[in-house]
């Protein structure tokens, strides 16, 4: 994750362990013009395959949601909502 990190330039990394005593990093970018012109760039070059696709095509809805200020709308922030309600393994 490191050296993802570094290739891109952008990002922050944290180790976080559960209570039951697993593990796992997480990978956190903040900035959006970080996900619009290096995270973006970075998956649609490297296609993400499999179930992930769909979280990707679904993070790309709410990245566009945000360049058009919809986010700060009610209906917007809804919207982005239903979408998270559906991401990683709800579907």
């Amino acid at each position: 994750m490191k050296s993802f990190t570094d290739y891109l330039n952008c990002g922050n990394i944290s180790k976080n362990t559960s209570s039951y005593g697993s593990s796992w990093i997480d990978y956190t970018v903040v900035r959006y013009d970080d996900l619009v012109l290096k995270i973006t760039p970075f998956f649609d070059n490297y296609k993400i395959i499999g179930v992930k696709l769909q979280d990707y095509l679904d993070f790309q809805k709410v990245a566009e949601l945000m360049r058009t200020k919809d986010h700060l709308t009610t209906s917007g922030l809804k919207k982005i909502k239903e979408i998270r309600e559906g991401m990683n393994k709800k579907r």
